[in-house]
C-alpha cells in the first residue's frame, strides 16, 4: 500500500485558525515526501449536522487537496471490534466499571498524571465482576505491562510517555479514540502522522497499542498550535477564527491562506509554491499567536 500523511478533524463544528494552519502543515509533510494525503472524519464522538460540509468546504478553500474518498469512523466499528477481539484473545483487556470521578480521586503511581488509571478493576473476582455488572455497564480498558513507552518525533525528537491501562471502547459502546486511531492509521496505510503538539503525551499509548496488534508505527510530527493572546490555545470563543467569522470582517479565505503561510515562514503566493521549498528543518519551534485574537 502506498504511504499517506492524513488529516483527521472532529466533526464537532467549524474549524478555526489552529485546525486550518494543521491541516496545511500536514499536507506539506505529506506532498513534500511524495506521500498521498488522505481525509478522515473522526465521527465516532462528537458530529454536528453540517459540520463536515462546512469543514471540507473550509479546507478546499484554503488550498488543502486529499486524495481518494473521505473516510468516517463510524463506517468502520468493525475493524474496531475485531481489534478489540484480537487483545483480548491474548489476555490483553478488561472490564471497568469506574466513573470518571472515582478515577480523578483514586491514588496514582509515583509520576503518573492526574487521570491516569490506578488499575481499580484490574484484579476484580468473578463474583466481584458479577455484581459490578449489575450495576453499571463495562468499558474495556487495555491490560498494559508497560509503564511507559518511547517515540521518535520528527519535531520533537525522542519522547517517552507514561501508558496506563487507557480505555479501548467506552461504557457507552463507543471506541476509544486512542484505539480507533492506530486501528485506522494502519489500515489506511497512514505512515506519517502530522498534528498539534497537544496530542503528544498520548502518542505513546498509540505506539505501544500498535505494537501489540503488530501493527506499524507512523512517523510522527507534532506541530505547534496557535494560540491566543493570553497564550491558551486558539478557540472559537477566541472571536473571528472560522473561515466563515474571518470573511463577515473582510478577511477571505485567500488572505487567511496567506497569513498562515506567512506564519510559518513559507512563500505566500500557494500551497504549492510553499511545497516548493519546504522543509521541517525550517518550522518555527514555538506556537504562533493569532494576531486576531
Amino acid at each position: 500500500m502506498t504511504s499517506a500523511g492524513r488529516f483527521a478533524p472532529s466533526p464537532s463544528g467549524e474549524l478555526h485558525v489552529g485546525n486550518l494552519r494543521t491541516a496545511i502543515l500536514a499536507w506539506l509533510f505529506a506532498r513534500s515526501t511524495g506521500r498521498r494525503f488522505l481525509l478522515r472524519v473522526e465521527d465516532l464522538d462528537r458530529a454536528r449536522a453540517g459540520a463536515e460540509a462546512a469543514q471540507l468546504r473550509d479546507l478546499a478553500a484554503v488550498g488543502v487537496t486529499w486524495d481518494g474518498a473521505v473516510v468516517r469512523q463510524t463506517d468502520r466499528e468493525p475493524l474496531y471490534t475485531a481489534a478489540i477481539g484480537q487483545l483480548a484473545a491474548a489476555g490483553l483487556t478488561y472490564e471497568c466499571f469506574c466513573t470518571r470521578r472515582e478515577i480523578q480521586e483514586a491514588p496514582s503511581a509515583p509520576h503518573a498524571p492526574q487521570g491516569a488509571y490506578p488499575g481499580t478493576c484490574r484484579g476484580l473476582s468473578t463474583a466481584e465482576l458479577e455484581f459490578k455488572r449489575s450495576t453499571r455497564p463495562a468499558a474495556i480498558r487495555l491490560r498494559s505491562s508497560v509503564a511507559e513507552w518511547t517515540v521518535e518525533d520528527v519535531l520533537h525528537g525522542t519522547f517517552t510517555g507514561v501508558v496506563d491501562d487507557f480505555v479501548l471502547r467506552r461504557n457507552d459502546g463507543v471506541t476509544a479514540y486512542n484505539l480507533a486511531v492506530v486501528v485506522d492509521d494502519a489500515e489506511q496505510g497512514i505512515d506519517q502522522v502530522v498534528r498539534g503538539d497537544d496530542l503528544l503525551p498520548s502518542t505513546p499509548r498509540q505506539a505501544y497499542l500498535a505494537s501489540l496488534l503488530n501493527m506499524p508505527v507512523p512517523e510522527y510530527a507534532h506541530v505547534p498550535l496557535v494560540v491566543n493572546a493570553h497564550g491558551a490555545r486558539l478557540a472559537k470563543r477566541d472571536g473571528a477564527v472560522t473561515l466563515r467569522d474571518l470573511a463577515a470582517v473582510g478577511l477571505p479565505a485567500e488572505a487567511v491562506q496567506r497569513t498562515i503561510l506567512e506564519s510559518l515562514g513559507l512563500p505566500t503566493a500557494s500551497l504549492e509554491a510553499a511545497l516548493a521549498v519546504f522543509s521541517p528543518a525550517g518550522l518555527p519551534s514555538g506556537p504562533w499567536v493569532w494576531p486576531g485574537a
